[in-house]
């Protein structure tokens, strides 16, 4: 809120700019490109005629695609024609699902209350795998990291790119396992819940979990595991990975206008 000034009055002296926190992380290696690259991609997609009329549809399809590949990263990959016909009972690929169809309740959440999206994240993603008790609990062992990650969501002003801070959520979340089971489908959950609430895919009818599909599972782990080094090396090779796969994600967001566009 501005501070009212008297007509005639001095202005008070600007202080100085708080420096921005993330700001480096776009002169590492081919970030600020890979950035700019994903923003243009989801801007294209954003732009399709679909959109206007049927974007509530290919979001529910995102979503669908997305807890495919989600679950395939994880190393369950089922056909997208059985997942749609409701046949396939696997528990990570169920897990992946409810993580899905849950993100929509989150949103409006997530930038103020990230440790309790993460919790019902954990509980929808492991249902069936863990303890009733162990259910939305991480271990003592991420308490100082996970406070770390909760004030890169819901306090620092920064004006690096979304899928940068989704890229910093994702890795983080995902080298560090909090939970020690469903993590990484908490993961890629937690990273499109960024991308949506701090307006790169407002509508969510991007499909970034089949971006890293896309790449392959040994490219995203090599990704994750240079992220988890903590060399600006890995970290670059991380960021970029990410921005790729953001890229592919709208590409399989056109994918799909264009087939509802055919009907």
């Amino acid at each position: 809120m501005s501070i009212p000034v008297r007509p005639g009055a001095a202005r008070p002296a600007p202080g100085p700019a708080t420096p921005d926190p993330l700001a480096p992380l776009l002169d590492l290696p081919g970030v600020r490109e890979a950035a700019h690259e994903a923003r243009h991609g989801i801007d294209r997609l954003l732009g399709h005629k679909v959109l206007r009329r049927e974007s509530a549809g290919v979001s529910i399809e995102s979503a669908l695609r997305g807890a495919r590949a989600s679950a395939a990263l994880a190393g369950v990959d089922v056909p997208l024609a059985e997942l749609r016909a409701g046949s396939v009972t696997d528990p990570v690929v169920q897990g992946a699902l409810r993580a899905s169809a849950g993100l929509g309740s989150m949103m409006e959440t997530w930038p103020k209350a990230p440790g309790q999206v993460l919790a019902r994240l954990h509980v929808l993603a492991a249902a069936d795998l863990a303890d009733q008790a162990d259910l939305g609990r991480p271990g003592a062992h991420a308490g100082q990291r996970l406070s770390g990650l909760f004030s890169l969501v819901t306090g620092t002003s920064t004006a690096v790119p979304a899928v940068v801070v989704a890229a910093l959520v994702h890795g983080e979340i995902a080298a560090l396992a909090p939970f020690g089971v469903a993590d990484g489908v908490v993961a890629r959950a937690a990273a499109r819940l960024t991308v949506i609430t701090r307006g790169l895919d407002p509508k969510a009818v991007s499909v970034p979990e089949v971006g890293f599909l896309h790449l392959g599972r040994e490219a995203y782990g090599e990704a994750l595991a240079g992220y988890a080094s903590g060399t600006p090396e890995g970290l670059a090779a991380w960021l970029v990975h990410c921005c790729r796969a953001t890229e592919h994600g709208a590409l399989e967001g056109l994918a799909i206008c264009e087939s509802l566009l055919r009907g």
